[in-house]
């Protein structure tokens, strides 16, 4: 099976991180590690992730991911077919990703694996 179009990674933004961390720590068991300097940190290894959002102002959000073969063009099609952009095309350096708008609303996102080499 092809790891492209499946959901194999989540993030939930929070600007109450701490707060966030109480209730899906509480509710689910999830284990999260110390946060980078940009707030991140992963959940239950590398399953998902939460963003503190009280620096940047992005709000509360939760997103599925889902990895494509080729992002730039998802983003066209996704873009064409009626999605609109609320994170641009973002390079962390081992991935690309950006997060869409589906035409009723609903957050999601995209990601690409880098080639290493």
């Amino acid at each position: 099976m092809s790891a492209t179009n499946t959901v194999n990674y989540f993030e939930i933004g929070a600007a109450d991180a701490e707060g966030a961390r109480a209730f899906y720590g509480g509710l689910f068991g999830w284990d999260f590690a110390a946060a980078n300097p940009g707030g991140y940190a992963a959940i239950g290894g590398n399953a998902g992730g939460l963003w503190d959002t009280s620096v940047s102002g992005a709000g509360s959000w939760a997103v599925f991911y889902v990895e494509v073969a080729d992002i730039r063009v998802t983003l066209e099609q996704a873009t064409a077919a009626g999605a609109a952009t609320v994170l641009p095309l973002v390079d962390n350096g081992v991935i690309l990703f950006a997060h869409l708008a589906d035409p009723a609303g609903n957050r999601f996102g995209v990601w690409q694996r880098k080639l290493v080499g």
